[in-house]
């Protein structure tokens, strides 16, 4: 069984989690509602590979790495015949203004079709609604 690695990045700001929904869904039970996250390349630190995959998601600049939270596995069946080791980290934004909702664009490598994402701030309290187990270790934002 595969065992890719993953990074989920919970990027807060003024008490508020960014979320995303896939803009392209017909409706958001395809791919519920998200945090930032994507795989870790090969040869790429963890740190690298959570501030690519936030920029190439959110678009956003001044992303900073609070803290590593820790790792979590996600069992991807009957999906995918995958076990996702997902390391999650608290970033925040360097900015002082953000946009409240936000639409951006992500191209990966360029080899597949673009990817919309509406863009959003949830009220923490209201992470628990993450999509595929994307709110695990939500809860060390607080320790």
């Amino acid at each position: 069984m595969k065992r890719p690695q993953k990074v989920v990045a919970y990027i807060v700001h003024r008490d508020r989690l960014l979320v995303f929904v896939h803009a392209d869904d017909e409706q958001v039970d395809q791919s519920g509602l998200q945090v930032p996250a994507g795989t870790v390349r090969a040869g790429e630190q963890l740190e690298q590979a959570v501030l690519r995959e936030a920029f190439e998601e959110t678009a956003l600049h001044g992303l900073r790495i609070e803290r590593y939270l820790g790792a979590a596995e996600w069992d991807m069946r009957p999906y995918a015949d995958s076990v996702h080791v997902r390391h999650f980290f608290h970033l925040s934004v360097e900015a002082a203004e953000v946009p409240d909702r936000w639409m951006a664009v992500e191209r990966g490598d360029g080899d597949s079709e673009p990817i919309r994402f509406e863009l959003y701030w949830l009220p923490m309290a209201q992470g628990h609604v993450l999509a595929a187990g994307q709110s695990a270790l939500l809860g060390r934002l607080f320790d």
